[in-house]
């Protein structure tokens, strides 16, 4: 019997092929694109921040753990105590994170609109990106998931609205993902991969990649200032003082809280409360 020759479409081992790349990239915009279009999303207020950040109970509980351990028999108790210090005090974020997401989620929900507006997205995964998930979660809306395939740490967090998560191989499909939507974007504590995200985005408004009027705070300002010499930045020419003017600096959940909602209702509310049902 003569066997009928797959369609190209249903070729496994040539869409996993180099030669289907193309389609796999495609399909990365294509099927999220299809996706927001059916749950109506808008447009999402981006999360950024690290996978490594605990919630403060999770960091409590590993301190207790250390603390009542034995230092004659625990390996390299100073540090590891010193450590779990310092998961607690990082934990802050991520309960700030879980309340400024739930207070925006709980604001977007309240519009009256017909679209679902300024929707919480984050990369999908622990840490910062679990936080913001959740507090949308408790506010009763929609959360997306951005996660990427990766050898560690990235998995998705229980909190994201499970048809609003998605798994993407290409970095540069998801970060597309993450700009084109975005009215905003939270850039909390985080390592290479935060910076990357943030100076991405800085770089695109920059060079007027990004023409759109897209609001980025970078959270915690004593925090940033100390890891980022900004002021040597624009001493040194690098880049101009005006280009400080490209982010803002907040150091609590209200002053961010009213920055987003402020510049939303200035930017891209007025027409829509218009045709907002009475």
């Amino acid at each position: 019997m003569i066997k009928t020759p797959l369609k190209a479409y249903a070729d496994l081992e040539f869409l996993n092929s180099a030669d289907a790349r193309i389609l796999r990239v495609l399909a990365e915009y294509l099927e999220p694109e299809s996706r927001f279009k059916k749950y109506n999303i808008m447009d999402t207020i981006v999360f950024f921040g690290s996978a490594r950040i605990k919630s403060k109970r999770e960091a409590n509980d590993e301190f207790n753990k250390i603390k009542t351990a034995n230092p004659k028999t625990t390996p390299n108790f100073a540090t590891k105590l010193r450590e779990a210090q310092h998961h607690v005090k990082m934990s802050k974020y991520y309960e700030d994170a879980v309340q400024l997401s739930k207070k925006l989620t709980k604001w977007s929900m309240g519009l009256g609109l017909n679209e679902n507006r300024f929707i919480v997205c984050t990369g999908g995964g622990p840490g910062i990106m679990e936080a913001a998930n959740k507090g949308a979660k408790q506010a009763g809306g929609y959360s997306v998931g951005l996660n990427i395939s990766i050898p560690f740490e990235q998995f998705v967090n229980r909190y994201v609205t499970q048809e609003l998560s998605f798994e993407f191989h290409y970095f540069f499909m998801r970060k597309f993902w993450f700009a084109y939507l975005s009215k905003a974007l939270i850039v909390f504590p985080g390592g290479f991969g935060t910076m990357d995200e943030l100076f991405e985005i800085l770089t695109l408004i920059q060079t007027e990649k990004i023409k759109k009027k897209l609001l980025i705070i970078a959270y915690d300002e004593k925090y940033w200032k100390t890891l980022i010499n900004f002021d040597a930045l624009v001493e040194n020419g690098m880049i101009s003082k005006n280009e400080m003017n490209l982010f803002q600096f907040c150091s609590s959940i209200d002053q961010a809280f009213n920055l987003i909602t402020k510049h939303f209702e200035k930017n891209y509310l007025k027409a829509s409360m218009k045709k907002a049902p009475l």
